[in-house]
């Protein structure tokens, strides 16, 4: 027996890289029709989006994903002296000074102080080490989608128990729909009875011929003949319970099929010429419900 994948999951990853910087990708994974990979990169990372998506198609086939990626240094900006800037503020400052009688001279901590003298020292880009960091991102990323996948396996199982149960009791309301059925020619027939009757009064009716009486009837159970309805419907759910016993991806056929068994529960419910069968019908269409909205969560 197989396992059946569902399309909700959360999975994290962290990590540090070569250089100090720590990551961490999280992703989350909700019903789709298709499989969609929306993706948030910091700056400077989108060479990493299409391996990403390529690895993402290998593993899953349906579901909405989404995965960021958070990256942090601990170490703080390093600054560092213009010389030029440094030069020409110290040389402006100290014709000032000369030009102001009993002035001191500029201090350094002012100088520095000076727009434009301190900048931000920017490293020059070693691109061996930032492809190093982008092998171990993407390593980190196929790590959380193992962790993602495993979490949709095990939301699968407790899917697989669910769509199990229902289908055991749409089987067993299909099987008292078949048995009530039976009775229903029968139960026409009196009901015809009681319409003449009141109609016709007790004489009326009896001058009525049996063969009359009886083409009206067969009329009325051609009419509400529900066979074809319930043979098709046992045929749905032995499909479907084959394809939650194979388990891996029948999505797409279960949620097909579960519209094949609204259908026959709907022609099933405006055939029906008695209390009880409707009453079974209905109960039946409630099943198929909770049947289709689980069967919606299925990769």
């Amino acid at each position: 027996m197989g396992i059946l994948m569902s399309m909700t999951g959360f999975a994290r990853e962290s990590g540090t890289l070569a250089d100090g910087t720590a990551f961490v990708w999280e992703l989350r994974s909700v019903n789709g029709r298709g499989l969609d990979l929306r993706l948030r990169l910091p700056n400077g990372q989108d060479a990493l989006e299409a391996p990403l998506r390529e690895a993402t198609g290998k593993r899953f086939k349906r579901g909405n994903i989404s995965a960021s990626l958070t990256l942090k240094r601990e170490d703080r900006p390093r600054l560092t002296v213009d010389p030029a800037a440094l030069d020409q503020a110290l040389q402006l400052a100290l014709e000032l000074a000369g030009r102001i009688r009993g002035s001191m001279s500029p201090r350094a901590e002012a100088l520095l102080a000076l727009p434009g003298v301190m900048r931000t020292e920017v490293p020059q880009p070693d691109e061996a080490l930032e492809e190093t960091k982008r092998a171990a991102l993407a390593e980190a990323f196929g790590q959380a989608l193992a962790g993602l996948a495993e979490a949709r396996q095990a939301e699968g199982a407790k899917l697989q128990e669910i769509l199990s149960g229902l289908l055991a009791e749409i089987a067993a309301l299909r099987d008292a729909a078949a048995a009530e059925a039976v009775g229903q020619p029968a139960a026409q027939r009196a009901r015809m009875l009681e319409q003449l009757a009141a109609l016709l009064g007790e004489a009326g009716t009896a001058r009525i011929p049996e063969e009359r009486l009886a083409q009206e009837v067969a009329l009325l159970a051609q009419k509400s003949d529900v066979r074809e309805e319930l043979d098709r419907l046992a045929a749905h759910i032995e499909a479907a319970g084959a394809l939650i016993a194979a388990g891996d991806g029948a999505g797409r056929k279960l949620d097909f099929l579960t519209q094949e068994f609204v259908r026959e529960a709907n022609t099933l419910c405006s055939k029906s010429a008695s209390v009880p069968l409707t009453r079974i019908g209905l109960d039946l269409k409630a099943a198929i419900e909770r049947l289709k909205e689980q069967a919606a969560n299925v990769e």
